[in-house]
Order: C-alpha cells, then structure tokens, then sequence
C-alpha cells in the first residue's frame, strides 16, 4: 500500500510505503511507478484540492520483468 498526497494540479507530492510487500525492489518499484502518475485531484466546492490518498500496488512477476498496477477500483 503506498500513501501518497495529491497536489491541486494532480501531481503525487509526497509518496511513500504504508504497507510493505517485504521484498524492498518491490517497494522501490511501487514508489517509483506513484510518484510518475497523474492523478485526478479531489475538488472542494467546485474547486481542485490537495488531498491524500491510499493507493494499493499488486505486482506480477513474468519472467525477468515486473510489472505492478493498482489494484481494479482505485
């Protein structure tokens, strides 16, 4: 689980491990993933707003490659 805050503009602020996978290139991965993601901000009366959020990473391992994606839903 990775915690991250969410700027006005939709960028990942501040992204960091809430729940490890107790592998630390998995964690590693995760946080690198986040931190290039754009984000649909939170809105307050009508208005784009910081905010934080909780985004759950699952990886699937194939091969040499890993790839991780936020779990459906979020």
């Amino acid at each position: 689980m990775v915690a991250v805050e969410v700027t006005a503009d939709g960028a990942a602020q501040s992204v960091v491990v809430q729940r490890s996978s107790g592998y630390p290139v998995l964690d590693s991965a995760a946080l690198d993933a986040v931190r290039n993601w754009r984000f649909t901000p939170a809105q307050r009366a009508g208005q784009a707003v910081s905010a934080a959020v909780q985004v759950p990473i699952r990886f699937r391992l194939t091969g040499e490659q890993v790839a991780g994606d936020a779990l459906p839903g979020m």
